[in-house]
């Protein structure tokens, strides 16, 4: 996956001069700058780009250039990637399971020091490959929460009983332990994470040491149509609140892994009708290209804006039912998209907030495929949006 050299000022010249047969995936530099600042400025401690949520080497330079220097990896190609892009860029290995000698190159070749278990089987497996004094081991534990979209416990993290015999072997070791859970994808209440703050304290009090290094994970969503989630601030909130009930040691730091609150606005997709069918669509993308995510729980939408003969479309819509262009009968999309009632073949469709869980996961089936990206420079422009930004000029530059 190549960087985004290409730019162009806006989409509508992009549709005027070109009419595009492919998708076109547009970047908004300003956009991804200002939620990085966001989530700089409101959280309560380190903050974790999780490069699987998009892993496009224009995002992680954006990214990296407003002020996140940590990233969350979960292969060695993603800490291969992000060394290559961001200068002197901390990674953390955190996935339990782990091609055998991936820990290895990471720590010799890339510097990784912290990494992460959730089975007492995975530490002498971990501890073959790493020097235990140069480096951090996360036990990380099972806590799903209701309100999360997709449970992130289901196949990795201890059950609570089990973490303080983990975290004292770990500790034994002769590494630094430390502890991380992850509530769930798209959680929509800020609660879940007091719910594991408490599960937590549990943990910590049955232990004869303090831990200095908590990571909370992810989970920070973004809001879609008919998906619409919490300010980030009340995220935010129940963290910082919920922190000092936890005796962790003097120089302690909380860490979190956001993915989607970091990229999900910040790109959008540009796409041409192909056919019609009354109240069916059939465009030149979809659940095997990017749309990809409307697969999983949770948002089944993306904000639409349409386009005619390079200029925007508007009147009196309709919903309609999407279908992408491959022949897999699975290759529709989940919600009906309100559109308006003349759109007809040789349209464009522009959908925002599809920077997460999107571009990484494309497939070529059947032979549809774009890498094509495009940076957009104008700072005026804004793709399809529900949620507010935070101010141009707010937090670090």
């Amino acid at each position: 996956m190549s960087s985004s050299d290409e730019q162009i000022p806006d989409v509508l010249s992009l549709i005027r001069s070109e009419r595009p047969e492919h998708p076109v995936y547009c970047i908004y530099p300003h956009i991804v700058s200002r939620l990085a600042a966001e989530f700089l400025d409101g959280f309560p401690g380190r903050v974790l780009y999780a490069v699987k949520a998009n892993p496009h080497p224009t995002i992680l330079k954006l990214l990296s250039d407003a002020g996140v220097r940590h990233f969350d990896c979960a292969s060695l190609p993603e800490i291969e990637l992000v060394d290559s892009i961001v200068d002197d860029a901390s990674k953390y290995f955190m996935t339990p399971a782990r091609i055998r000698g991936a820990a290895a190159a990471a720590q010799e070749k890339h510097g990784v020091r912290h990494f992460v278990i959730d089975h007492l089987s995975g530490l002498p497996q971990l501890l073959e490959e790493i020097d235990p004094a140069k480096s951090v081991i996360f036990a990380r534990m099972a806590v799903h929460h209701e309100s999360a979209y997709e449970d992130l416990s289901a196949r990795f993290g201890a059950p609570p009983e089990e973490m303080p015999e983990l975290m004292q072997a770990i500790h034994d070791s002769g590494a630094e332990a430390a502890l991380a859970f992850n509530v769930g994808s798209s959680v929509t209440d800020p609660d879940a994470y007091r719910h594991a703050m408490k599960e937590t304290l549990t943990v910590l009090e049955q232990l004869p040491f303090r831990i200095r290094l908590l990571d909370v994970g992810g989970g920070y969503p973004k809001s879609y149509p008919d998906f619409i989630v919490p300010h980030l601030d009340d995220y935010f909130a129940a963290l910082t609140q919920s922190v000092t009930t936890l005796p962790l040691a003097e120089d302690a730091e909380i860490m979190g892994e956001p993915g989607r609150a970091l990229s999900a606005p910040g790109l959008s997709a540009v796409v041409e009708v192909l056919l019609r069918k009354d109240d069916r669509l059939f465009i030149n993308d979809g659940m095997f290209g990017i749309f990809w995510l409307l697969r999983i729980d949770g948002p089944d939408a993306f904000p639409v804006r349409a386009y005619r003969d390079g200029q925007p479309l508007h009147g009196e819509t309709i919903d309609f039912e999407m279908h992408g262009p491959t022949c897999d009968s699975t290759d529709t999309l989940p919600g009906r998209v309100p559109l308006p009632a003349d759109i007809a073949p040789g349209d464009y469709l522009e959908f925002g907030n599809i920077g997460a869980y999107s571009i990484g996961g494309r497939t070529d089936y059947n032979g549809f495929y774009s890498d094509r990206v495009v940076t957009v420079t104008s700072a005026d422009e804004m793709p399809p949006l529900l949620d507010t930004l935070p101010p141009a000029d707010s937090g670090q530059q």
